[in-house]
């Protein structure tokens, strides 16, 4: 088999724009915080890209009390259709500035510059142009004759999407009349400070949108803060119950979008080459550092030495490397945390006595990496099959008969996504009934739409975001 050498494509980091500094967003205004300031790292080189001012207990204080008089004086009172063209002039000026914001958040958070071109970017703005169409709509969206917004959102974002998830956050609470305050995680907080440059180029109300980066404590104080009426996390299952156990009895309407342990199915019938394409986004995609990720692959026992074969073949070709170079298939894990726990997993599926296979691709010395790996011959009991590990790491097990994949599918205390291939309809729709997961993807994966709702079950949160359904968390019926 023939494997092209590519020469280096790299974008210019120039086209970022990056600044030494960046300040909080507060009332429409960029302000220094009260807190420490932070060092923003590229993960692909370990150097200092930016200090970042963060906020302090004071600083979310003012920010709910901003948000809150701009929901009741100015946000909330405004007809939908003005509101919507808010909402749009946001989603053109991310897509006018889409090279831009493609390039930080690879430089920021290490995914591939094709992954944050050809997905993050374009579908953020797609999530503010989505919503952008309810804000005049919602007496017809099935929410009862006159849907109220609630208030102030409290909105807490992970790394490994930090500019979508800030769409998916935000563009709803928008649309839907409530103002927002936003704390972007902690090793990437650059794309959500240049969204609040779009903000205020958008010329929204100051306080409508309020941007706190900050650590956890920062975001612990936007979620308790008495202001706030409803709050969005999207992170880890540990965080996620800590803050169901803080909010409980407080009245506020929460969502949780947590852990994954994805499986993806692949019977006898399936595409095989076709299947294998799909396994591979499904679990390297974004360095596997994707709540959804297919982190377990179960393959039928007839074809699963054939699939592994073509698996092996596959991945070996994946260009693990710079992120700005358009020719990388998998960039720099987030942070050398995140590595570290990578690392920690994959000895564990070793030591419990599962067959590793580390492709053979070269990896750069400095920065954060990890070759993509394949676990075969895993049991149920195993770490790797039952941990989410959050990075390149794949884990293969093997089923007999449809009820058996089910069973092995469902072995999980996750529920957030789930994949099928196979040749039959009848088959693809029998699975998705009994699969306890948010969304399956049949014969595809990792395929997002702000039309479509996401979410999950269990330790995968509750609550959905896109489509009609995700209004419903931001209004009051």
């Amino acid at each position: 088999m023939t494997t092209w050498e590519y020469a280096p494509a790299p974008e210019s980091r120039d086209i970022a724009n990056l600044k030494p500094s960046y300040r909080m967003f507060l009332d429409g205004e960029f302000v220094e915080g009260g807190g420490e300031p932070l060092k923003s790292i590229n993960p692909a080189t370990e150097e200092v890209l930016a200090e970042v001012s963060t906020a302090n207990r004071d600083d979310v204080d003012r920010a709910v009390k901003a948000a809150s008089r701009a929901q009741a004086e100015v946000w909330g009172p405004m007809p939908g259709a003005e509101r919507a063209k808010y909402v749009y002039r946001i989603a053109r000026l991310i897509a006018e500035r889409a090279r831009e914001l493609a390039v930080l958040e690879s430089l920021d958070n290490g995914k591939p510059i094709r992954e944050s071109r050809d997905v993050d970017v374009p579908t953020a703005s797609a999530h503010f142009f989505y919503h952008a169409g309810w804000a005049d709509k919602l007496d017809f969206a099935g929410y009862g004759p006159d849907p109220r917004p609630l208030g102030v959102a409290g909105q807490v974002i992970p790394w490994n999407f930090p500019l979508l998830m800030a769409a998916w956050k935000i563009a709803p609470a928008l649309a839907c009349g409530n103002t927002v305050v936003l704390k972007p995680a902690e090793t990437t907080p650059l794309t959500a400070l240049v969204l609040a440059e779009i903000i205020q180029q958008a010329e929204l109300p100051p306080g409508v949108v309020n941007v706190l980066p900050g650590a956890g404590d920062v975001g612990a104080a936007v979620v308790g803060h008495p202001g706030v009426h409803k709050v969005a996390f999207t992170g880890s299952t540990d965080v996620g119950k800590s803050i169901q156990r803080s909010l409980a009895g407080s009245g506020k309407k929460l969502t949780l979008e947590l852990g994954g342990k994805a499986a993806n199915v692949v019977f006898d019938d399936a595409p095989l080459d076709q299947a294998v394409e799909g396994i591979v986004n499904g679990i390297f995609f974004n360095q596997g550092h994707v709540c959804c990720a297919g982190s377990r692959l179960l393959v039928q026992e007839s074809v699963a030495e054939e699939v592994l074969e073509k698996l092996h073949k596959r991945v070996a070709t994946l260009r693990v490397g710079d992120p700005l170079d358009k020719n990388t298939d998998v960039g720099a894990i987030n942070s050398r945390e995140q590595l570290t726990r990578i690392q920690e997993l994959v000895a564990s599926g070793e030591s419990e006595g599962a067959e590793r296979w580390t492709s053979p691709c070269p990896v750069p010395d400095k920065g954060f990496f990890f070759a993509p790996t394949v676990f075969a011959g895993v049991s149920q009991a195993m770490r790797i099959a039952r941990e989410e590990i959050f990075g390149p790491v794949l884990s293969v097990l093997t089923f007999r008969t449809p009820d058996e994949a089910v069973a092995k599918a469902n072995n999980t205390p996750y529920g957030l996504s789930a994949g099928v291939w196979t040749e039959k309809g009848s088959r693809i729709l029998w699975m998705a009934d009994r699969l306890r997961a948010g969304v399956v993807w049949a014969n595809t994966f990792n395929r997002f739409d702000p039309t479509a709702p996401f979410g999950g079950y269990r330790e995968s949160g509750f609550g959905r975001e896109g489509g009609r359904a995700g209004l419903e968390a931001y209004l009051d019926v």
